[in-house]
């Protein structure tokens, strides 16, 4: 691997190579060639990022919100100028198509809009004469060094959720990106301190499991960030919370689509479609299992098939009629296929079947084709497990209340959607369904960047969620005055002295 260009690590505003330690490719799916190396870095490189982010905050706690907000907007700037470059290095690392990466890197940029805001968002809250003689106010102050962990599957957004928002609210902050797509961050990163961000403000460090304890373990670090699967999001918060640290941590997902039999057919097909296929599947807001009532399945699923069927799967990186790209690794892939196999043999029914796609123009590529599996029943392996590809579970109800007993059965709570033309049922489902992000005739319920993104259930862990005025709450703590004057009339501040 000594041919790979290393990604360097930012600390302190400087770049620097890490040496003497192992290291882990950067593939681009498309081909499944190794394009860089990622550093694995220790305990020791990780304490100073903290140390440069410590010796950096009080600056930066001084910086008038206005001012940070203002290095915000212009990187804002500078990253839509660099746009194309930016989505391009997603499609490269991650596998997404052109679409899918700009709205990945769309919507990171939706994230710094909002930290603009700052100078709004922080201020506190006040109430003269809360008492006789007596006021009370009430602000926001940051937190101190604050950290982030981040998945493979958005490139560029998850980060944005993070840290554009932390640093607009005074802290500084260590990002952990994941090693399997740690270019994006960099380049972001690099914009930033062009963008005229402080030495220390922001830190990125590489690696895996020894960086992500060193982060839980270290005392300076007052909170943490987290997104990813569900076992790794609720040993972080146990072990964060147990140490003291502000955590929030979210995780997988089962998300249910109801498709109901007055459904408008072609649009209801299209969003199951991009719902369950988009981004290869690989995102917690995927639309994994379709529940389809009663005569919904003589009517949408033929169209579904019809319309997967047609999909063209291919190398995301140089073919711009691609619709869907490869999944992250060779080893993931065979997971994917692992779990439809196990649905299959346990009596599910392949309507299409990815495991059989094959791409000639890039035979190494990490390609699994869109999957729908009919007559799926809870227990199956695709059922119970987050697949987190492109595998289409349907389950065929009666009713809608069975429909969304079984969706409320999950341990998840992340999304769930319905599709269907009658108000009334929309409305059931919106009050009864357990999950915090609610789609009607909506395949992918992610909220923008001024809304939380509140995953319920074993998808989130923690009070505060990411995005919106929670991530502002969570970034920050309170701190109360309640104040009183006596000697009125004893004295003047307009004395010369």
């Amino acid at each position: 691997m000594s041919h790979l260009d290393p990604v360097p690590v930012l600390i302190g505003g400087t770049w620097r190579t890490v040496t003497g330690v192992p290291t882990t490719p950067v593939f681009n799916p498309s081909v499944g060639e190794a394009i860089a190396e990622t550093p694995l870095c220790d305990a020791a490189i990780l304490d100073e990022a903290v140390q440069a982010a410590a010796a950096a905050f009080p600056a930066w706690m001084e910086t008038p919100p206005v001012e940070r907000a203002r290095i915000l907007f212009r990187l804002k700037v500078m990253l839509e100028d660099r746009f194309d470059d930016l989505a391009r290095t997603v499609t490269r690392e991650h596998g997404k198509t052109p679409a899918e990466a700009r709205g990945d890197v769309r919507r990171g940029l939706e994230n710094i809009e909002y930290a603009c805001g700052a100078p709004s968002l922080l201020m506190g809250e006040s109430l003269e004469n809360v008492a006789r003689g007596i006021d009370c106010d009430a602000i926001r102050q940051p937190l101190g060094v604050v950290a982030g962990i981040t998945p493979f599957n958005f490139p560029a957004m998850v980060p944005l959720w993070m840290w554009p928002i932390a640093i607009a609210c005074g802290n500084t902050f260590i990002l952990k990106p994941s090693e399997k797509v740690p270019l994006t961050s960099n380049m972001i990163a690099a914009l930033a301190l062009e963008a005229g961000l402080p030495p220390g403000v922001l830190n990125v460090v590489h690696g895996g499991r020894e960086v992500v304890d060193a982060i839980i373990d270290h005392p300076l670090v007052k909170a943490i960030s987290f997104v990813g699967s569900t076992p790794i999001a609720r040993d972080i918060h146990a072990r964060g919370c147990a140490r003291g640290k502000r955590v929030q941590a979210a995780g997988g997902a089962k998300n249910f689509v109801l498709i109901m039999p007055d459904a408008d057919v072609a649009p209801t097909a299209t969003g199951l479609m991009e719902a369950a296929f988009g981004c290869a599947g690989e995102r917690c807001m995927a639309g994994s299992t379709a529940i389809v009532v009663g005569k919904a399945a003589d009517t949408v699923l033929p169209e579904l098939v019809n319309i997967v069927s047609r999909l063209k799967v291919g190398p995301t990186d140089r073919d711009p009629a691609a619709q869907m790209g490869p999944v992250i690794t060779r080893e993931h892939r065979e997971r994917v296929s692992t779990l439809v196999t196990q649905a299959a043999d346990a009596g599910a029914k392949p309507l299409t079947d990815g495991r059989t796609t094959r791409v000639a123009e890039a035979p190494g590529g990490f390609y699994f084709g869109p999957t729908v599996l009919d007559h799926v029943q809870p227990g199956m392996a695709t059922m119970t497990e987050e697949v987190f590809g492109p595998v289409l579970n349907v389950v065929r109800m009666d009713n809608l209340d069975a429909a969304i007993e079984l969706a409320n059965s999950s341990p998840y709570g992340n999304g769930a959607a319905i599709f269907t033309a009658s108000g009334k049922a929309a409305r059931e489902f919106r009050h009864r369904i357990q999950a915090g992000m609610v789609g009607i005739n909506i395949g992918v319920p992610a909220p923008m960047a001024f809304f939380p993104f509140s995953g319920w259930h074993a998808s989130f862990f923690g009070d505060l969620h990411l995005q919106g005025r929670e991530s502002v709450a969570f970034y920050t703590q309170q701190k109360v005055t309640t104040t009183r004057w006596f000697g009125s009339g004893t004295g003047t501040i307009w004395a010369d002295r």
